[in-house]
């Protein structure tokens, strides 16, 4: 078993767009990211590649007959290691939830179970596009949580949450024909989504109410101090800058998602539905980022954003779908 097998099996280039869920969380809450928000990011990543891994050993006899390059059907790795190393990452994302506090715990547990559930049973079922967008929102919903302290503060997170799963419910419809591609409905309706979706993204939203933070879990102190917990939301060129950038990386989401989504309806072969779905992927950041923006958080959106071309250059060498 090759680290290559394993980067192929993680599908690791679509690592990066999984910060941005905690920390579109935390902005969304008007609170700078602490330690709990690092906390929840570290508990995402491991899901995420748990639900990467026993994705793989659930379609192991589909892809042995439409994907027989995928390291399982492949010989690389083996399903019994897959299926370990899923529940290895789920317990580790769980753990560091708990880190956070009783809440994160709580709901990085649904969204580890929604997870699970999606791979196991509900992939395949009509069901299934609208389970893995609540596992998106869910992660949005943790950072939100590990960074309030508490789940009644993570309420103000939930429009976001709303707009991040309707994207991922988007997407994985249109990735149930990227194998046989031939369907020209859902990347039409994934294109109408993705511009309804630009435009809640930029748009401004009302302040919400600063919720109470909880102090963070003890432990040592963050290497990294991120300053004053609430961002500022007062005059001046932030409260400026803030819109302006939201309007901007929601029309960078909407062009990221949108082109290879317009191809692939006017072309619905495999290669282009396959490469709309990568587009929808990576179209997650500039949408965090926006998420990010219009809660006043322009130096965490433009952080984000900053993941970009890491994941490019990544999804070079390996496939994000």
């Amino acid at each position: 078993m090759s680290l290559r097998a394993w980067a192929e099996l993680l599908r690791v280039s679509a690592l990066f767009t999984v910060p941005g869920d905690a920390l579109a969380g935390a902005a969304a809450l008007g609170v700078r990211p602490h330690r709990g928000t690092a906390l929840a990011v570290g508990a995402s990543l491991c899901l995420y590649e748990a639900g990467m891994a026993l994705n793989d050993w659930a379609d192991r006899e589909e892809d042995a007959r439409d994907r027989p390059h995928r390291p399982i059907p492949s010989g690389r790795i083996s399903p019994a290691a897959a299926l370990a190393a899923a529940g290895a990452l789920t317990g580790a994302g769980l753990a560091l939830s708990a880190g956070a506090g009783r809440p994160a715990l709580a709901v990085s547990t649904a969204l580890a179970a929604s997870v699970w559930a999606y791979d196991i049973r509900l992939k395949h079922t009509p069901a299934g596009p609208v389970a893995m967008g609540a596992a998106r929102a869910l992660d949005l919903l943790l950072g939100a949580t590990a960074t309030a302290g508490a789940l009644r503060g993570a309420r103000a997170a939930l429009p976001s949450a709303a707009l991040l799963g309707a994207h991922t419910v988007a997407v994985t419809t249109v990735s149930r024909r990227e194998a046989q591609g031939g369907s020209t409905a859902a990347p039409l309706a994934a294109l109408a989504a993705t511009a309804v979706l630009g435009v809640l993204a930029g748009r401004r939203r009302k302040a919400a109410p600063r919720p109470a933070v909880v102090a963070a879990p003890p432990g040592p102190p963050a290497p990294v101090s991120f300053g004053p917990r609430h961002v500022s939301r007062g005059a001046g060129q932030p409260a400026v800058l803030a819109p302006v950038l939201a309007g901007t990386l929601a029309a960078v989401y909407a062009g990221t998602a949108g082109r290879p989504l317009l191809h692939a309806a006017l072309n619905p072969s495999p290669p282009l539905t396959q490469r709309a779905v990568g587009g929808g992927i990576r179209a997650m950041i500039p949408l965090q980022a926006a998420l990010a923006a219009r809660g006043g958080a322009a130096g965490v959106a433009a952080g984000v954003m900053a993941l970009v071309p890491l994941a490019r250059a990544l999804a070079r060498k390996v496939s994000p779908t």
